[in-house]
Order: structure tokens, then sequence, then C-alpha cells
């Protein structure tokens, strides 16, 4: 790598399409917010001639921002695409936004791509949620490789930084993380800072100079030789003991000198295979330069080293049936497969899906069968539909630019799918098949909405179903037991998101109410009561009185009526009456207007009338017993326990353990699950943990994540809902 002279740079303006898989490069950019992920992007657009001089596509926006919402909150929210041709490859590069709060996009970024390039600053070093994204690719064993950034930093270190990337990523065999290239700095200037200006080959032994602002070539001096020598003699050993060649080891250490030609080969086969992990250094191009520092050998290592959509393994496949399909991967002739990994809209064109195909082609208006499965707790109801594309097109930025087909391997957009999703599978209708959903992150932060004007809430049910409809990260909720409508976002950057789209897309203005855990009540002691319903002043008269005794029950009874009439004090037909009544109330509530559960409720005795009694009569008097029970003993307010799973790194444990024990949780274990994480298992009250997605975050630097299901009811302590009382009966 480092020894080419390139010729065929994509052209602005002109769409990039691929006619073969082995042609197209699939890398998704990771890592923190600030790391410089889009700024590298459109020094790599730059310097392939994908973009104008200034960097920017033709309307003025940065090549890779898609939304308004971007540029006013100025960080990355979604997805991008950006395609570039080098080499006669097209690279579809995915940026993706590095808060954790759109971490969903990442996971689709990972699943659409092929490779990973990971993007760290010399100035800030490897964060802990960054480490975890790596240990995801290492687990499927996605080819993975470090560019650094921010070198013109005063306190940037390459050299630090490599040591650094080393220890956080390669844990089981350091020798797997080496630098490619050491950075060549020039005269210091005033405050004593030498900028970086170009980059020496470790193999090649050649000077790559970037200060005129393109790259030239030059042979190093003698002087500079002998401090290459420890750092290139390293990264022959690391790429010699992952070459397939067994002798090649015992003839380097023999003395044999191994041929230039032969490490870059066997370089480019480990890194396609994943095992080994070049650290390269990157940065923007100067004003009025045309490269950037490390693009080209960036590109190169893409184009060369990064494998093809040949080498990745095929998802999981099934007919709608679920019987299990052997498909060859990433075959243009074999059968239409592809997933829809990113959904938007488009003022003028409408819902525009990015689709990654796995195998088979596609074309504009062909019919396809759009299959959503698996995501129905989310608000995404399962849909099985055959709908006609309409345009294929390149992304670039806001542009569009149409394309004939895309094969197995490759990125498009398709326009006007009506009803696809994102995460859903596109196949041929009279081959209709489902592809297993990529993993996506559980939404644990609830923001209760309600519209804000009746014009808005005409508008709200569409809005939130396209909303969710792109956004699969995001839960829609109409809570049953406290009416609140209720978005699940991954953290409050999520949500204020998720409230600008429905604003400015959807025109749909909401406010966000206090959110409202669903408390029930029950009887704390046994309890009689008489229910005496009596009107005969002019016309029919109604006339029920019921005698019923209310007893408390396990948690999860639910309500249990029991009839102990004798006698036929209440006529047989007006004890379901009876029953109905206090049914009805009890879904209304006795004390604070929560649902009344966990209750055995005996009929005992009654009276009648045998012109004035009536169905209607007697409902009313079973409801007015059960009041007057409850005003005769203590009324429990039970609220909702769930289950907390929290999996964080062991220098968190002790922190973790201390908040679950504030938030009034119980916990119930730990064990080790390698790797130096603790999985810690606990049952913590819901009122607690309403915003426990964010503290947990803030708590672990990034680092924790952890999951939540409903336990049970159980009694709320007397200080808690006397402080819920005080409030007017509100709920949190």
């Amino acid at each position: 790598m480092g020894d080419k002279t390139h010729t065929h740079p994509g052209a602005a303006g002109r769409a990039m399409t691929a006619d073969h898989p082995a042609s197209v490069r699939n890398v998704v950019l990771v890592g923190p917010s600030g790391s410089g992920k889009t700024t590298l992007v459109e020094a790599l657009a730059l310097t392939a001639g994908a973009v104008n001089r200034a960097g920017r596509v033709e309307d003025g926006g940065t090549v890779s921002d898609h939304d308004d919402i971007e540029h006013r909150q100025h960080r990355s929210v979604q997805l991008s695409l950006v395609p570039v041709e080098w080499d006669g490859i097209k690279i579809n590069l995915l940026d993706t936004p590095g808060y954790a709060d759109f971490v969903g996009e990442l996971r689709a970024g990972l699943r659409a791509a092929d490779a990973a390039l990971f993007v760290v600053s010399a100035s800030d070093g490897v964060d802990g949620a960054t480490r975890m994204v790596w240990e995801e690719c290492q687990a499927v064993g996605m080819p993975r490789a470090l560019v650094v950034t921010h070198l013109e930093s005063a306190r940037a270190d390459f050299e630090e930084m490599t040591r650094a990337c080393a220890e956080a990523f390669g844990a089981d065999d350091p020798d797997a993380v080496l630098p490619l290239y050491l950075p060549l700095r020039g005269p210091a200037g005033p405050d004593g800072h030498a900028p970086v200006t170009g980059l020496v080959g470790l193999l090649s032994q050649k000077l790559f100079d970037y200060s005129p602002g393109e790259r030239k070539e030059s042979e190093p001096g003698e002087d500079q030789l002998p401090g290459l020598e420890e750092a290139r003699d390293r990264l022959i050993e690391g790429i010699i003991a992952e070459s397939e060649d067994e002798t090649l080891m015992d003839r380097y250490l023999g003395g044999e000198q191994v041929d230039v030609k032969t490490l870059i080969e066997d370089l480019e086969r480990a890194v396609a295979r994943g095992t080994f992990h070049p650290v390269l250094a990157a940065a923007p191009a100067a004003e009025g330069a045309h490269q950037g520092l490390g693009t080209v050998e960036l590109l190169e290592l893409i184009t060369r080293g990064f494998p093809t959509p040949f080498e990745h393994p095929m998802p999981d496949v099934t007919d709608l049936d679920g019987t299990p399909r052997e498909l060859t991967p990433c075959d243009p002739e074999g059968p239409l497969v592809a997933e829809v990994v990113k959904t938007s809209s488009d003022p003028y064109v409408g819902r525009i899906s990015l689709v990654r195909l796995f195998s088979g082609t596609l074309r504009p208006d062909d019919t396809v069968h759009v299959s959503g499965h698996g995501l129905a707790d989310r608000g995404h109801e399962d849909h099985d539909v055959d709908e006609k594309t309409g345009a294929l097109s390149m992304a670039f930025g806001k542009q569009q630019h149409p394309v004939e087909q895309a094969v197995a391997g490759d990125l498009v957009c398709v326009a006007k799918l009506g009803r696809a999703e994102t995460g859903d599978t596109l196949s041929a209708k009279d081959d209709p098949l489902l592809m297993a959903p990529w993993q996506m992150p559980d939404p644990l932060l609830p923001l209760a909405i309600q519209a804000h004007s009746k014009p808005d809430e005409d508008k709200l049910s569409l809005g939130l179903s396209r909303l969710v409809a792109e956004d699969p990260t995001m839960r829609l909720e109409q809570n049953q037991d406290t009416h609140q409508v209720v978005l699940w976002c991954l953290g409050e950057a999520h949500a204020d998101v998720a409230l600008e789209r429905l604003r400015s897309r959807y025109g749909v203005q909401v406010d966000v109410v206090p959110h409202k855990v669903p408390l029930r009540e029950t009887f704390a002691g046994k309890a009689a009561g008489r229910g005496r319903h009596v009107k005969q002043s002019g016309g029919h008269g109604q006339y029920a009185i019921c005698e019923i005794e209310v007893e408390p029950l396990p948690g999860g009874s639910g309500i249990e009526f029991v009839d102990k009439v004798v006698g036929g004090a209440v006529p047989r037909q007006f004890i379901p009456s009876v029953e109905k009544g206090v049914r009805a109330q009890a879904a209304k509530g006795i004390a604070a207007g929560h649902p009344l559960v966990d209750v055995r409720v005996t009929l005992l005795d009654g009276k009648s009338h045998s012109v004035d009694s009536s169905d209607a009569a007697f409902q009313t008097a079973g409801a007015l017993a059960l009041r007057e029970a409850a005003a005769e003993t203590r009324i429990h307010l039970l609220e909702p326990v769930a289950e907390v799973s929290v999996l964080i790194p062991d220098d968190y444990v002790g922190a973790v353990m201390s908040d679950l024990s504030s938030r009034r949780g119980r916990v119930l274990g730990t064990e080790q699950t390698g790797a130096g994480r603790t999985l810690i298992r606990a049952e913590v009250p819901e009122f607690e943990i309403g915003r426990y997605a964010i503290d947990l975050r803030s708590l672990s630097h990034g680092t924790a994540t952890f999951s939540r299901a409903y336990a049970r009811h159980e009694p709320m302590p007397p200080q808690v809902a006397e402080r819920l009382r005080e409030q007017d009966g509100d709920t949190p």
C-alpha cells in the first residue's frame, strides 16, 4: 500500500454505480462524537474527486448531512451515506452518529457494512463506548482498521495514541494493532508545536509529503531511516505472524529479507480476514489543498485491504413460514434479498429507503415483496405487502443521482416504498423471504406526550406512525392503564430529535407531560360493606340492597367474586349484576383512582323488590358496597416493580450497586460475564427508574447497558404513598 498511482477518481455530480460485487466496498465509520468522522468522510470524498475543492456538495451542505436538525443541534443524529470512487472501486462510506442516543443508527451502519473504520481523536483518546463496539465487531469477525485524527492538536501524540489503541483493542494480541505509517512533522512554530506535514511508509520506506496541497512521494534521507527500524521490524513481525505461509516467520528470523510485495499481500489478506488491524493517521486538507493528509493511504487500504461483499456472511434468511433458506452470498443472479437499513422522508419525493442488497439485482419499477416482522412490541405491526419500487438513486448529501440498477453487495436509495420500514426485507413477489433483524437497543426512557391542540390531535397518529417507521429504536405505547401516549426513547437527545421531527416534518405540535407509572390499589385487611340503592319517588322505582365482605389475596390474584347468598335474598338473575358493579368500581379505583386488584369479594346477603329491582340497580348497589367496605380499612397503594439487569465494567460495580440501593432496589445477585464485566440483577420500583437510562450512562461514562421487565406490583412504602397523595394523586 502506498506504491500506486491513482488515475480513476470519482467525478462530482456523477452517479457512481457498480456492475459487480467485487467492485464494491462498504465501510462504516465508528467513533465518539467529536472524533472527526464526518470531517474524515469529507476529506476522503475531496481526495477521491467526488466533491468540489471546498469539500461541499453543490447545494452548500456538507456531504454527509441530511437533516436540518443536525445543523441546529451541532451533532450528527443519523446514518448517512457518501459513495466515492477510487481505482475503479465504489466505496460506500457510512457515517454514523457518535452520540449514545443514536446507537440505533450505528447498528444499522454495522449491518450494512462489510468493514469498519474506528476513528479516534489523538487529543481525546479511546472511550469505553467505542471499546464496546469494537468487541461487538470482534465477536462477528468484522474487519477493522483505526484512524487517528486531530493530529493538529498541540497535545496530539501519534505514537502514544497508537500504544493506547493497542491496549484498548489488542488485548488478545497487541501485535495485531500496529501503524502502517508514521507522521512527519514540519518546522516548529512560535508556540513550539511542529505540525504534521506528511507520512512515511513503514513497508515501502517512502516519504509522502502533503504540505504542497497534493501528495508528493520521495525517498527518505539517511538520517530518517534509523528512527523507523524498530517500528518497521515490529510491523513486519506482526504481518508475518498472520501470514498463511507458516515458513515465513522462520525464514525471516533466519535473516531472510522478505519481499515488500509479499508483505503487502499478506497484510491485505490479514486485514480482510479481520485478524490484523492497521492504524493510520488522517487530517483534513488545508485551505486550497486538494488532498487531506493520509487520505490516499486510507483509500488504498479500503480498496485493497478491506473485504468485498462476497466475504460478508449472509444473514439468516427464511421463507415467510420460518423455513430456513440457504442462499449463495452476494449472488447478483440469485433471488432478491435486500434490507431497509434506513428510512427517511423527503418533502418532494416522499419516503426514501436506503437498502443494502445481499442477493439479486434491483431495478426501478420492480414489484417487490416487503416483509416486516418481529417489532410489534415497538409499534411496528407485522406486515407483508407487494409494492412497486420508484426510482433508484445514489445518495450524496441531500442530492439523489438516478441509477439504472443495483447489484448484490451495493447500497441504493429506493423511492416510493410507502409501507417499507427500517429493518424490513425486500424480496421477489413470487419468492417472498424474510431476513433475521439485526440487534436493536431497547428504548428505556419514557416520553409522555399529548397533542397541543385539536388540529394537532387529528395529525398526531399519522405523524407518530411515520416517526416509528423511520426509527425502530423508538417504541410507541398507548398505555391502557394511564391513558397516555408514550414514546420510549434511548435518551434525552433522542427524545428532542423525535419532538423536532414531529413538528418540522409532520406539522404536529405536542406537549410533554409527566409520565405516569401505572399504580394499583388493594385492601390491607378484611372489611364489610353494604350497598343500598333505593329510589321510589315518582315513576318506576329502583331497589337493590347487597352486603359484601372483602378480603385481600396474594399479589397477582386479580378480582375474585364469590356468591354465598342463601334463601334467594338476591334473585339469581341479579347476582351477575352485583359482580358487574363490583368489577366496574374496582376498575375505577376506590381511593386514589387506581384499579383495585388482589381481593376476594363475597356476596353474603341482600334484598330485592318484585317490581323495582333491576340489573342497573344491583350494579349500583354492588359499587356502593365496595366503596363502603373500602372506607372501613386501610388501602394499600401498589407500585410496579421491574426486574433490572445491568451489564457494567467491573470498575463501576460498587457505584452502580450503591445507586440501585438508593432507588429502593434489591440486588438479587451478580455474576462475571468475562472481559472484565459484571452482570447485576436487581428488583427496582418503576417509580425510581424513569430516568435510569440517563443516570446510568452518566454513572458509567457510557459503558453500561441495562434491561428491564415488569415483575409484579407490590405495596408502596407509606412515606412514598403519602407523598403521592399530597400531589393530589398524580403519579410521576
